[in-house]
């Protein structure tokens, strides 16, 4: 099949979260399985400008009429990187200004809009027409909507992938004629949601074929608890079939400790001498002191009540007293970092919060800790638990979304189930009962051995092509023309 994968961010181009490791993992393991894929996103100027990745201009000039009032000429450039094919648009400097991925998101509804309906007329001027469309999170969801309503592509089948379902893009009523749409899609059943136009839902009505990242997290999201004022929508889409959840894979190429080069000492579950050495080099690094008796917990996230930083917050003395030592790297709330920096000037040497984005910093914190905090309120699938497996670091986390699907007590990790620190306190005790124990190194091998690749989870990504596939064949059985 052709598939076209539309993110608007994509590992290593531009990274904020695990969206953007999907984004550059899955495409690769499709290709593996012999499918062409063309991997969509907005021409960031520090990708288009950084002479590693080598982009050309394939097209230009492309009129994008996104309204009767306002056209937009785009320009697509190509990057082909580690066996992947990457389409960057770029039109009216919606994207040009930004320079790092914490800008990723700056840009507003227009932007966006452009971008979905530039990717299908890249298509169209390039002279590849896909089989698939396969749309990312709320940025992507007009992709479904003009497929439907602007190619007259009949045959051409979408997919919408929620990776979080809490962000939606909401605008007002507007948006449908910023659009180019008829005000009679502007009902319930299509575009408006709370009376204005939200892109998730609208592209979750529009797709073929919608999922999530969890089996788990696939149910949740049907509760008014995780349903995020869309319960019903997907109660609708799981009746008619159009709903499922396929677990996250990683790069595990890429994510290797016996040869990642962003670590100091290299190991694998045949040998774990290099994992100790990485847990020394760390503590150099961040001014930990760490008794060998007593386990470093590490954290690598988003600092938002949402990843269970409420929960460390008020943990933090009783953590300390069994002996174990803490590090972060995490930013986001203002108001939690000042707490925990009050926290670090008071235990130096004990727990360090180290505020920044640094992915090679994160990899050394995998590496180096024993064991991984990741107590969310809510976690669609989250990535950050497999990397700690995967790298030999024990996990301790709430039995939610795809952390319940991937991690379970007593054999590869240790789980709680009610969102309180009491609860979350008894996971962090047995952890650091077990590292003491002499089955530890049975619980860093199982994490090491697990599957965390896209092996199986990519098959159930071309299943849930081909039924979309089979979908839009049965309702438009006769081929339309190429263009």
């Amino acid at each position: 099949m052709k598939i076209l994968l539309a993110s608007v961010e994509v590992e290593p181009f531009a990274k904020v979260g695990g969206l953007a490791d999907v984004a550059g993992s899955l495409p690769k393991a499709l290709g593996q399985l012999g499918h062409d894929v063309r991997v969509v996103m907005p021409a960031y100027g520090m990708v288009v400008n950084d002479p590693r990745w080598r982009a050309v201009k394939i097209a230009t000039q492309i009129p994008v009429g996104l309204n009767p009032r306002q056209a937009v000429l785009a320009d697509v450039y190509e990057v082909v990187h580690d066996g992947l094919t990457v389409w960057l648009i770029e039109g009216d400097h919606f994207f040009g200004s930004v320079s790092k991925s914490e800008e990723v998101y700056s840009p507003g509804r227009d932007a966006y809009l452009f971008y979905a309906q530039a990717a299908l007329e890249a298509c169209r001027r390039l002279n590849w027409r896909p089989d698939v469309v396969h749309a990312n999170d709320w940025h992507t969801g007009f992709l479904p909507v003009f497929l439907r309503e602007k190619t007259g592509w009949e045959s051409t089948a979408s997919v919408f992938t929620l990776h979080n379902l809490a962000y939606q893009g909401q605008f007002g009523p507007d948006t449908v004629e910023a659009a180019g749409l008829p005000w009679s899609s502007f009902d319930m059943d299509r575009l408006e949601c709370w009376g204005g136009v939200n892109f998730l839902k609208a592209g979750c009505v529009y797709a073929d074929q919608v999922n999530t990242v969890s089996p788990t997290y696939g149910h949740e999201i049907q509760t008014e608890e995780y349903g995020c004022g869309l319960w019903g929508v997907m109660r609708h889409l799981a009746s008619h079939a159009r709903l499922s959840g396929i677990l996250n894979g990683i790069d595990v190429e890429r994510h290797d400790p016996s040869t990642d080069p962003r670590i100091d000492h290299h190991f694998s579950s045949h040998d774990l001498t290099g994992k100790g050495l990485c847990r020394e080099s760390l503590c150099r690094e961040l001014g930990i002191d760490a008794p060998s008796d007593a386990p470093v917990l590490g954290v690598v996230s988003r600092l938002s009540s949402q990843k269970g930083f409420d929960l460390i917050l008020a943990s933090l003395p009783a953590i300390l007293e069994t002996g174990a030592s803490l590090v972060m790297l995490a930013i986001g709330d203002r108001q939690m970092a000042a707490e925990f920096r009050a926290f670090q000037a008071a235990h130096p040497g004990r727990f360090k919060l180290v505020e920044a984005y640094d992915a090679d910093l994160a990899q050394r914190v995998y590496a180096g800790i024993d064991v991984f905090l990741m107590p969310s309120s809510f976690e669609p699938c989250g990535l950050g638990q497999m990397f700690a497996m995967r790298y030999g670091s024990v996990p301790v986390v709430r039995r939610t979304g795809g952390l319940a699907d991937t991690v379970f007590e007593g054999e590869n990790g240790f789980v709680f189930t009610d969102r309180d620190s009491g609860p979350f306190l008894d996971a962090v005790h047995r952890a650091v009962r077990a590292y003491r124990s002499p089955d530890w190194d049975r619980f860093v091998l199982r994490c090491m051995e697990g599957d965390y690749g896209w092996g199986k989870s990519a098959v159930e990504y071309v299943g849930l092509y081909e039924n979309a596939v089979r979908s839009r064949a049965t309702q438009y059985p006769v081929q339309a023309a190429t263009f």
